[in-house]
């Protein structure tokens, strides 16, 4: 069910999200979804920082030592998943305000499939050169933005004119949590919790 969501996201997204409309899952399916999409970011760039090295564009590749990486690896894994339960209450709780009734479901599952695209980017860890992952980091974003905006007057059951200005207001969260995730890992580096390098 997943592989079907996830290809039609990308193939046909307005039929997609209609779909999910019509046959809401489980809870647990939207968290399945989640826990599984967000390992691509984190393998990805345990195995770039590790094995791989990231090239900034001058001078020799970076390497994070194995510890350090799976370190990082775990605190980015949990910090996506945090992401998304965060962004999915956003939009449940400003559904009122949108004269929307969801539920907690359907916010996450709006959450959960309008970050896959900025999940798989991922992928482009594999390649760990700093211009290539912001050429495909852009990209990602861009699609995951274009899902929110396709998907909100669906899964809310609201007019296309509010669910512009619904995921115009989630677009402004989702860069509040962004700026706040970013915010936490330099606290935390700040610490003594950064990254050690071979």
């Amino acid at each position: 069910m997943i592989l079907n969501h996830l290809m039609g996201l990308y193939i046909h997204p307005k039929q997609e999200w209609q779909t999910i409309e019509k046959n809401h899952e489980a809870l647990k399916s939207s968290l399945s979804h989640v826990m599984l999409i967000a390992l691509i970011p984190a393998v990805c760039s345990y195995i770039a920082t590790a094995y791989i090295g990231w090239n900034p564009g001058a001078g020799d590749p970076i390497y994070l030592t194995p510890q350090s990486a799976l370190f990082m690896s775990a605190g980015m894994y949990l910090g996506l998943i945090a992401g998304v339960f965060a962004l999915a209450y956003l939009a449940y709780w400003m559904a009122k305000t949108f004269d929307a009734n969801p539920t907690y479901t359907q916010a996450l599952e709006l959450a959960s499939y309008t970050a896959t695209p900025l999940f798989m980017v991922g992928l482009a860890a594999l390649y760990p050169v700093l211009w290539f992952i912001m050429i495909v980091g852009l990209i990602g974003l861009a699609y995951s933005v274009y899902l929110l905006y396709a998907g909100v007057p669906i899964i809310m059951n609201i007019p296309e004119e509010k669910g512009f200005i619904y995921a115009s207001s989630m677009v402004t969260a989702g860069l509040v949590l962004l700026v706040a995730l970013m915010a936490t890992s330099v606290i935390l580096w700040s610490l003594g919790f950064g990254p050690m390098y071979q």
